[in-house]
C-alpha cells in the first residue's frame, strides 16, 4: 500500500489480495502443526484448513499475476478475462481434492500423496501460464526486464519445493538420522518460504516497472471483484472443510 499511487491506487487492491494470502498460508501451517497432536480428529481438520489455505495462496498469485506479470499482448485478451474466474474454480477443486485425500490415506496412501501433490501442483501450473510464455519470450528474443531473473528464482525455488515434498528425501535414504533435523518436511517448508520471497519481490518490481503500461483503470478489477472472489473462494472452502470434518467418523481408523 505505499507502493505507486499509494492506497488509493486501484493497482493496489491485486497486491493487497496476494500479500493477505501470503501471510495466511505459514499461519495455516503453524496453527496445524502445532494443534495436530492434539487428537486424531485434530490433526485432520487442522491439515484442512492448511490445505485451503494453501489454495486460497494460489488464487492470490493468480489475481496478482493477473494484474501485474501478463505479458502485454495477452492483456484484455479472451484468456485474460477467463484466467481468474478459472483460479477461483482451481482453488475450490484444490481444497475439495486435497481435504479428500486424506481419506484415502489408510487404504490407498500412494494415491492419496499423488492426488494431494496433484491438487497444489495444477493450479501452480495454471497460474504461470502467463508467466512461463514471458521466459519463453526471453529466452527466445532477449529481454532486459530485472523482474524476469527473480521470477526465474521463485520459478527453481517452486519446482524443488514439490520435489522435495514428493520424494522424501533425503530422509528416504537414511531412516531415522533426520527426524529432528533436515527432515523433507522441513526443507520443503525452508523453500516453499523462500520460493514466495522471491514471488512477492518479483512481483512488486513487475508493478513498479510496468506501472504505466498496466491495465487501464476501467479495465481493472475493483476491491469488492479482488477481494470478493477470494471471499467466495474462502466461504466454500469453509463449507468443504465443514462437510470433511462431519465425514471423518466414517474414515478407517490407521
Amino acid at each position: 500500500l505505499q507502493g505507486p499511487g499509494g492506497r488509493e491506487d486501484p493497482h493496489a487492491w491485486p497486491l493487497l489480495a496476494y500479500l493477505l494470502t501470503c501471510c495466511i498460508y505459514p499461519l495455516a501451517s503453524s496453527c496445524a502443526h502445532t494443534f495436530s497432536t492434539m487428537s486424531t480428529r485434530a490433526r485432520h481438520i487442522c491439515y484442512f484448513f492448511d490445505y485451503a489455505a494453501l489454495s486460497m495462496y494460489s488464487l492470490g498469485s493468480a489475481l496478482a499475476y493477473s494484474a501485474y506479470i501478463f505479458p502485454a499482448e495477452w492483456v484484455n485478451s479472451t484468456f485474460h478475462h477467463c484466467y481468474v474466474p478459472i483460479a477461483v474454480f482451481n482453488t475450490v477443486v484444490s481444497t475439495s481434492l486435497s481435504c479428500y485425500s486424506r481419506f484415502l490415506e489408510v487404504e490407498q496412501p500412494r494415491f492419496s500423496k499423488a492426488s494431494r501433490t496433484l491438487a497444489f501442483v495444477y493450479p501452480y501450473l495454471f497460474d504461470s501460464i502467463p508467466l512461463f510464455y514471458r521466459f519463453y519470450q526471453c529466452a527466445a528474443e532477449g529481454c532486459t526486464e530485472a523482474a524476469i531473473l527473480v521470477h526465474y528464482k521463485h520459478t527453481v525455488f517452486a519446482f524443488l519445493t514439490c520435489f522435495i515434498f514428493a520424494s522424501h528425501l533425503p530422509e528416504r535414504l537414511a531412516p531415522g538420522h533426520f527426524d529432528y533435523i533436515g527432515h523433507s518436511h522441513q526443507v520443503f517448508h525452508v523453500c516453499g518460504i523462500i520460493s514466495t520471497h522471491f514471488q512477492m519481490e518479483a512481483i512488486m518490481m513487475d508493478m513498479a516497472e510496468r506501472h504505466d503500461r498496466l491495465l487501464p483503470t476501467s479495465l481493472l478489477p475493483s476491491s469488492l471483484q479482488t477481494l470478493g472472489s477470494m471471499g467466495i473462494c474462502m466461504a466454500v472452502s469453509l463449507a468443504v472443510i465443514g462437510l470433511c470434518s462431519m465425514s471423518l467418523r466414517f474414515m478407517p481408523e490407521p
